[in-house]
């Protein structure tokens, strides 16, 4: 998301970001760095989870 912040302190939203960056340099591969999941790590979770996860398809 980006976010405003106004001359009295209250953040504003501007716009939620649904498909944010996923370049290793991106915000959100970065966040998951600092909480000590790497960029391949990172990847073969979300891979591991679409493949475990129900579709409720038949």
């Amino acid at each position: 998301a980006d976010f405003f912040l106004t001359e009295d302190g209250t953040f504003v939203i501007n716009e939620i970001n649904t498909l944010p960056g996923f370049t290793p340099i991106s915000m959100y591969p970065r966040m998951w760095q600092e909480s000590g999941v790497d960029y391949p790590e990172l990847v073969d979770r979300l891979i591991q989870a679409a493949l475990t996860r129900s579709t409720g398809l038949r």
